[in-house]
């Protein structure tokens, strides 16, 4: 059960992610904390307004144009920075209203990790989409991953922000490979030093 669940989230350097879960597990005492450190409070607008100076470049319906994925495997809501046939900054809101979240786990909803490096993939097609001599409509299949380490869990109402840079890109055999990180909060939830893609042609 949840035993489980922690150990598994020991990376491979040793870094114990399970804090993170642990204090999403003890809400009460953290809402304690908040409430005797006398924080103001800031209300909607000025919330919402941390993000007033983040432009979308791309919205869902945009994205949808660059990607044939669709739902449930949607996994890019918008693109807020671009550089065509480089790199570009991508969020993927994530709600408990996930169907992935029926199952993992139930009572304890984590996004899954493959699901995460999935959506870095998709951020890293909406690049090479803008590529010029990239025909419309390709298709990039999933080659390989290497490097890849989860430090949190990513779970209902957090808002992973990922980055993907284009690190080579053969356009002869139509193999191309990129590099990812996303966040959550600010902090690094996960990271891939180097996935493979081939480009397929529509």
């Amino acid at each position: 059960g949840i035993t489980l669940l922690l150990s598994t989230l020991v990376d491979s350097d040793g870094i114990d992610s399970t804090k993170h879960l642990r204090r999403r597990l003890e809400p009460d005492s953290e809402l304690t904390t908040l409430q005797e450190s006398g924080s103001e409070f800031k209300g909607a607008e000025a919330i919402s307004s941390l993000t007033k100076d983040v432009i979308t470049v791309f919205d869902s319906t945009a994205v949808d144009k660059f990607l044939p994925h669709r739902y449930p495997f949607a996994l890019v809501d918008k693109i807020v920075e671009m550089e065509p046939g480089k790199r570009a900054t991508g969020i993927k809101c994530v709600t408990k209203n996930e169907d992935f979240f029926n199952g993992h786990f139930p009572g304890q909803p984590v996004m899954p990790g493959v699901l995460q490096l999935e959506a870095m993939a998709q951020l890293a097609g909406t690049v090479v989409a803008n590529t010029e001599g990239v025909p419309e409509g390709s298709v990039y299949f999933f080659g390989s991953a290497d490097g890849v380490k989860w430090k949190k869990p990513v779970v209902p109402g957090d808002v992973l922000v990922m980055e993907v840079e284009i690190t080579k890109f053969n356009k002869k055999f139509g193999i191309i490979k990129a590099t990812g990180k996303g966040f959550t909060d600010g902090s690094l939830a996960v990271e891939v030093g180097e996935m493979t893609f081939a480009l397929a042609k529509a």
